[in-house]
């Protein structure tokens, strides 16, 4: 193993072991002490520890075995390992973490307590593990039946909030659905990111005003290529180039304005962009550079 890849590891287990310090602190100073439910296999183990009075650290990592090893034949063995290693780490940290309750205020139990918790499993995720295997049920069920993971792991959690409602009460199970919403939103922002991202494709006769005004006025970069043809609104589409770029959300609005300025019959492709590495987007060069680049053609 090179050194950049033991670098790369070494990173990857601070920042899971951070994660896993983010969600035991949800659980342990949020969640459990006011038996507020998360969706997915943790959601389970709260539910389970809350009628049977099990202690949770051991329900937690009980719970998850079938469905590591489920992960045994649908992920690979490096997640399969970090995985396994992160759940047992994070039922460690609930036995014996000794933090108190700060709050008895319910909406802010919900709230922070899924900011918490979805913080830790987002971070999780990104560097390669899982700590609920509700993602890995949702992977088995997709391959083998070919339901999305998003229908299975949304199934899933409305049994788990039922079954909350009529062994607990409705009031926790509400309480626990608005807990899931803030977690399943701090998780998608921990992996996506906090940057806001837009593509857009943008075909048009007049793609040469249009691209040196994108350069010019919202000051990104853009990509151009070749459309060999195509047939449209307006008959057989002729070879013509296709303006392709990222943008920030903010910028939106500009931009389709400066497009319908120059063509207001332009045919534009808007997309959602989760990531995006390297590129004038996302460093901010200067104007001047950009517009510099621009004129070497």
């Amino acid at each position: 193993m090179t050194f950049k890849a033991i670098k790369q590891l070494l990173s990857e287990f601070f920042y899971i072991a951070f994660g896993i310090l983010l969600a035991s602190i949800g659980l342990k100073m949020f969640l459990l002490p006011n038996g507020f439910l998360d969706g997915g296999v943790t959601g389970i183990a709260i539910l389970l520890s809350e009628i049977f009075e099990f202690d949770i650290s051991y329900t937690l990592l009980a719970v998850n075995v079938p469905f590591l090893i489920l992960a045994w034949f649908n992920l690979s063995r490096r997640i399969l390992i970090k995985s396994t290693l992160s759940i047992v780490a994070l039922a460690v940290f609930i036995h014996f973490e000794n933090f108190n309750a700060i709050t008895d205020d319910k909406l802010l139990i919900a709230i922070f307590g899924g900011l918490l918790l979805g913080s830790g499993i987002g971070i999780t995720i990104k560097n390669g593990a899982v700590l609920d295997g509700s993602e890995i049920l949702g992977i088995f069920v997709n391959e083998r039946l070919g339901i999305s993971i998003g229908k299975v792991i949304l199934y899933f959690n409305a049994l788990l909030f039922a079954a909350t409602a009529i062994l607990i009460s409705l009031e926790i199970a509400m309480y626990s659905i608005l807990t899931f919403i803030v977690t399943a939103k701090v998780i998608d922002l921990m992996i996506e990111g906090f940057e806001d991202y837009i593509g857009l494709m943008i075909v048009s006769d007049q793609f040469d005003e249009i691209n040196k005004k994108l350069v010019d006025d919202v000051n990104i970069g853009t990509t151009l290529y070749k459309g060999s043809g195509g047939y449209g609104k307006r008959g057989l589409q002729t070879e013509k180039e296709i303006i392709h770029t990222v943008i920030n959300r903010i910028d939106i609005r500009r931009t389709y304005a400066i497009i319908n300025d120059i063509d207001s019959n332009a045919f534009i492709i808007e997309f959602d962009v989760n990531n995006i590495q390297g590129g004038m987007s996302s460093k901010y060069v200067a104007r001047d550079y950009i517009k510099k680049l621009a004129t070497k053609k």
